[in-house]
């Protein structure tokens, strides 16, 4: 990876990072727990129950991937980044770009 390729990866992860920061700040909002006086009745109350469940979800998934893009920015320095988990060969710079907290080629990603 040259070192423009480098500084550009790590852009794009800053970028990523800050509107993840924005969508889990958004996701914690819609988990608060749904007050009973909210709902209209039953139905709309086991709507937003629903509702609550899917954000709640969506932002553990969230929150996971901030945490692979920040150690991704502590690995981007690295020799190794880049570099794939288990045949030991270049992760493409288009899959870095996409999902820079890529460990692995495409090929050894759809083997697992």
């Amino acid at each position: 990876m040259t070192e423009k390729e480098r500084i550009e990866l790590k852009r794009i992860i800053m970028e990523s990072i800050s509107s993840l920061n924005k969508d889990i700040s958004e996701l914690e909002e819609l988990t608060k727990p749904i007050s009973p006086e909210n709902a209209v009745g039953r139905i709309s109350r086991m709507d937003a129950i629903n509702n609550k469940s899917i954000n709640e979800a969506a932002l553990v998934q969230a929150r996971l991937k901030m945490e692979k893009l920040i150690l991704a920015t502590e690995k981007c320095d690295d020799n190794e980044f880049g570099i794939c988990r288990k045949c030991h060969g270049a992760i493409p710079m288009g899959r870095l770009l996409l999902m820079p907290e890529s460990l692995y080629c495409v090929r050894c990603a759809s083997n697992k």
